[in-house]
C-alpha cells in the first residue's frame, strides 16, 4: 500500500488527484465544526449526553461528529446512503428504473440524477423533523418560523453539498469519492476513541496491567482489521471452460475463465440494515421524547446494544440473538437482488461456456445457486464476528466507543478499494506511455 501511495506521488497527474481530493476532505472537515445559526448548541450537546441508546451515537459516528456539533453538515451523507439503498431496491421492483439500469452509461446517469433528487428529498424531511422536533424542545435559541426554516434550509443545503464533492472526488479525484467521504468522517472519531480505551484500560494503570491491556486492545483490533481483509478479498472461482466453435476458417473457443463468487457479496449492507431495524423503535421514542416503561420498557432496553453482553442482565441479550439473525437474513436477501444465477447461465450458455460436470442451463443456475448458499452464510458469519466484538467488550468490560464493526468494515473495505483505484490509474498511464513511446 505504501509503495503505491509512493509511486502515485512520483506521477504529476495522480498527484494532482490526490492533492484535490484532500483539500476537498479539509473542506469537509471545516464545515463540520460550522454550527447552524440560530441554535443552542449547549442543548443538544446535553441532551445527546442523557441518550441512553447508541443509535444518535453511531449517526455521530458515520457524520464525524458533524451531529453532536450540529454544524451545517450534520446530516452528512447518509440521507445520499439511504437514498442509493432505495433506488437499488427499487431497480428491482420497478421494470422501468431495470431498463434505465441495463441502457448503460445513458441509463446509470439518469438513475444518478434519480438519486440526487430523493438525496435531496430526503434531506428535507429529516432536517424539518430536527428543526421542528427538537426546535420545540429548545434546540433553537427563539422557536419560531423563520428559525425553522433557516435551519431546514442549512441543513438540507449541507447534505446537498457534501454529495456534489463527493462527486467532484470521483470524477477529479481518485475516485470512490462518496465512500471517501464516509471513511474520513469516521477516522476523524477514531483517535479520540483510542484515546479513551487507552486512558480507561491502560493509562493509572500498573505497568504489567496497562502493557498486558494495552497488547490486547492492538491485538483485538488488528485481527478485526485482518478479518475484514480476509472478508473482503476473498473469493470462491467457479471455473468456466468455453467450447470450441468454428468462425469462417478459423477455430476459436476454448479458452478458460471463472466466475470470482465474493465471499461478502452484500458488502457491509446487511449490518447497515440490521443496525437501522433494530435502532428504529430506540430512534423514535429517543427523538420524541417517548420514556418507555413497563415491558415496552424492556424491549427498548433489549434493541439497545448497551444492554447487549451484560452478565449482570443476560435476558437483554436476546436482541444481539434477533440482530445476527437479521443480519444473516439481510445477507441472503441483498445478494439475492443484486445477484442473478439464472441470468449468469443463460449467458454462459449463449456463449458456449459451461462448468465442468454441471450441464448448461437451469442446472448450472442450481448449482450456483448452492455454492453461493455456502459462501453467503461464510461471509455473513464473518461479518457478525466483526460487529459483535465491540459488543461484547462493552458489555463486558464498559470498553464504549463510537466506531464499531461495522465502521471498520467500510474504512478497510474503501481504504483497498482506494488503493486499487490508484493502481488501475497508474497502471493505464504506464500503457499510454507505452503507445506513445
Amino acid at each position: 500500500m505504501f509503495t503505491t501511495l509512493k509511486n502515485a506521488f512520483k506521477i504529476k497527474e495522480i498527484r494532482k488527484k490526490l492533492f484535490f481530493t484532500f483539500m476537498m476532505l479539509v473542506v469537509i472537515r471545516l464545515g463540520s465544526q460550522l454550527p447552524v445559526p440560530g441554535i443552542n448548541r449547549d442543548f443538544f450537546a446535553n441532551w445527546f449526553s442523557q441518550q441512553t441508546g447508541d443509535a444518535f451515537n453511531f449517526f455521530d459516528a458515520f457524520t464525524g461528529g458533524s451531529f453532536l456539533n450540529m454544524s451545517v453538515l450534520a446530516l452528512n451523507i447518509t440521507p445520499y446512503i439511504t437514498s442509493s439503498i432505495i433506488m437499488q431496491l427499487m431497480t428491482i421492483a420497478i421494470p422501468k428504473l431495470e431498463e434505465m439500469q441495463r441502457d448503460g452509461a445513458d441509463g446509470r446517469k439518469k438513475i444518478a440524477s434519480i438519486t440526487r433528487y430523493v438525496t435531496v428529498a430526503l434531506a428535507l424531511i429529516e432536517s424539518s423533523a430536527m428543526a421542528i422536533g427538537f426546535g420545540r424542545q429548545g434546540l433553537l435559541q427563539t422557536y419560531n418560523a423563520m428559525n425553522v426554516i433557516t435551519v431546514i434550509v442549512a441543513l438540507t443545503a449541507g447534505s446537498a453539498f457534501l454529495m456534489w464533492i463527493g462527486e467532484r472526488i470521483t470524477e477529479k479525484g481518485v475516485g470512490n469519492g462518496i465512500s471517501i467521504v464516509l471513511t474520513i468522517n469516521i477516522l476523524s472519531r477514531m483517535p479520540q476513541d483510542i484515546t479513551q480505551l487507552f486512558e480507561q484500560f491502560v493509562f493509572g494503570k500498573s505497568i504489567a496491567k496497562g502493557a498486558v491491556a494495552a497488547i490486547i486492545i492492538v491485538a483485538i483490533i488488528v485481527l478485526m482489521v485482518v478479518l475484514v481483509i480476509v472478508l473482503n478479498d476473498g473469493v470462491r472461482k467457479i471455473p468456466v471452460q468455453y467450447a470450441k466453435k468454428v468462425q469462417g476458417r478459423k477455430m476459436v473457443g476454448g479458452q478458460t475463465s471463472n466466475i470470482p463468487l465474493k465471499i461478502n457479496t452484500a458488502g457491509v449492507i446487511p449490518v447497515i440494515f440490521a443496525s437501522s431495524l433494530m435502532q428504529m423503535p430506540v430512534l423514535v421514542c429517543s427523538f420524541f421524547n417517548i420514556n418507555g416503561t413497563g415491558v415496552w420498557g424492556e424491549i427498548l432496553k433489549g434493541l439497545n446494544s448497551n444492554y447487549w453482553c451484560k452478565p449482570s442482565q443476560p435476558v437483554y441479550s436476546i436482541g444481539l440473538v434477533i440482530y445476527i439473525v437479521l443480519v444473516i437474513l439481510f445477507a441472503y436477501f441483498y445478494t439475492s437482488i443484486t445477484f442473478n444465477p439464472l441470468e449468469i447461465a443463460e449467458n454462459m450458455k449463449k456463449q458456449g461456456g459451461f462448468i465442468p460436470g454441471i450441464r448448461p442451463g437451469k442446472p448450472t443456475s442450481e448449482y450456483l445457486n448452492k455454492v453461493l448458499t455456502y459462501i453467503i452464510f461464510i461471509g455473513a458469519v464473518g461479518l457478525t464476528i466483526v460487529c459483535v466484538v465491540p459488543y461484547f467488550f462493552n458489555g463486558i468490560f464498559g470498553a464504549s466507543v463510537s466506531f464499531s464493526g461495522t465502521s471498520l468494515i467500510i474504512i478497510v473495505s474503501v481504504v483497498l478499494e482506494t488503493i486499487k483505484q490508484i493502481e488501475s490509474q497508474m497502471l493505464v498511464r504506464n500503457y499510454k506511455g507505452f503507445l506513445n513511446d
